[in-house]
């Protein structure tokens, strides 16, 4: 990546509401990051960066995601330990946890003064706000789950592309057969997205009484019953990780997964033509729910360089470097500037991200949903995928975890 496409005047806009700290006294910025891709490295930006900001070094630190688990886990115990970066990637989902902690500094009045704000939509803003009403993220990048199809597989057996469960599931059995099998299920951790799509989707609703309602119970015993009876998931579903269903779609091995833009380009430089994206099916009377997936960076209350921080992260979210920041990522820009003639990946898979927005999601912003994503749903749901719990006990400890 050349630096000079990086920026036109990017680091002097990130700068702007404050000074940099004098060049005789540089401060040093960590932050911790995460890509999908190991090999992508924010490097080029970080000499920007420093080139129009000398007063400060940014020593940016590449956290294993893991799903999330790893990266979270490592992020809560530098917290605790007094280690912590003075900021880094965050998630919508980790919010309550890190105020519980005391973790976060509000950015409300830097965020005011920066030219930069303008830039970003207000469903963003408003998807990042705390429920204290304060801002304590900033908006990096975004993403929305659809469904990858093999279209060359469905073409060859005369069927029309999912659009809800009835022939998501008639493409699922069609395509399953020898070493072949319809859907790759996520049944680790990250895999609650996958899920959702079939149980909220289905008809479960977050609310007192609403994940163990019939209509909740029916459809997770439809959705258990994909492996169990119809043997339409992988013999691996249950353990399988991002990592083991991207694989499974690549090789030939399964004809449809659940991700999101972010493994587009390395689905068509697997597969070419022969791949295509479509919003996730919609369930009974045309309901449906996909993951709006959020990334935003924040400032942590420990930092002994908040500014300095702040000064790093506004311009990763600024005009061109965040354009640049997400094409390393693999996600979308969260600038209305950086959307105009994005072309970082093949036109249908932005298409099928736009068209999923209006069942786009997110699971509600407490406690208990952080406990769910990271233990609780891989643990529970990998039981009863192996029949260790039956559908009905599986959605009764859900209930019991966000309800009592």
């Amino acid at each position: 990546m050349k630096r000079r496409s990086l920026l036109t005047g990017a680091a002097a806009l990130a700068a702007a509401p404050l000074a940099a700290p004098h060049a005789q006294q540089p401060v040093t910025v960590r932050w911790w990051y995460h890509f999908d891709d190991p090999t992508a490295s924010p490097a080029a930006l970080v000499a920007d960066f420093e080139k129009a900001n000398p007063g400060i070094k940014v020593q940016a630190e590449s956290i294993p995601w893991g799903g999330g688990a790893d990266y979270d886990t490592r992020l809560y115990t530098a917290l605790i330990a007094g280690n912590a970066p003075d900021c880094g990637m965050v998630k919508f989902l980790n919010q309550p946890r890190l105020m519980e902690m005391e973790a976060l500094k509000p950015l409300d009045a830097w965020i005011a003064a920066w030219s930069g704000r303008a830039d970003i939509s207000e469903d963003l803003w408003r998807l990042s706000r705390a429920p204290d009403g304060k801002a304590y993220y900033l908006p990096l990048q975004y993403v929305v789950l659809y469904l990858y199809v093999r279209q060359d597989w469905f073409a060859q057996k005369n069927l029309s592309l999912p659009t809800n469960f009835d022939n998501f599931l008639a493409g699922a059995e069609a395509t399953t057969g020898g070493d072949r099998w319809g859907f790759g299920l996520r049944g680790g951790a990250g895999g609650h997205d996958h899920w959702a799509t079939f149980v909220l989707g289905g008809g479960a609703k977050l609310g007192k009484g609403g994940l163990v309602s019939p209509a909740a119970l029916a459809a997770n015993r439809w959705f258990i019953d994909l492996f169990r009876v119809k043997h339409v998931f992988p013999p691996s579903a249950p353990s399988d990780g991002f990592v083991q269903t991207i694989a499974n779609m690549k090789s030939g091995r399964t004809a449809m997964t659940i991700h999101h833009i972010g493994s587009a380009n390395e689905m068509v430089a697997a597969l070419g033509d022969a791949i295509t994206a479509v919003p996730v099916p919609r369930g009974p009377g045309g309901a449906g729910w996909t993951d709006f997936g959020d990334g935003s960076n924040a400032v942590f209350a420990a930092s002994k360089n908040p500014e300095a921080a702040w000064q790093w992260i506004a311009y990763l979210s600024t005009a061109a470097a965040n354009v640049a920041f997400n094409k390393l990522a693999g996600q979308v820009t969260v600038t209305t500037s950086g959307a105009k003639g994005w072309n970082a990946e093949p036109q249908r898979f932005l298409d099928a991200t736009v068209a999923s927005l209006p069942i786009a999601a997110t699971l509600p912003p407490t406690s208990q949903t952080a406990d769910f994503t990271r233990t609780v749903w891989p643990q529970t749901t990998q039981k009863a995928l192996l029949g260790q719990v039956t559908p009905d006990e599986m959605m009764q400890t859900f209930e019991k975890l966000f309800f009592g």
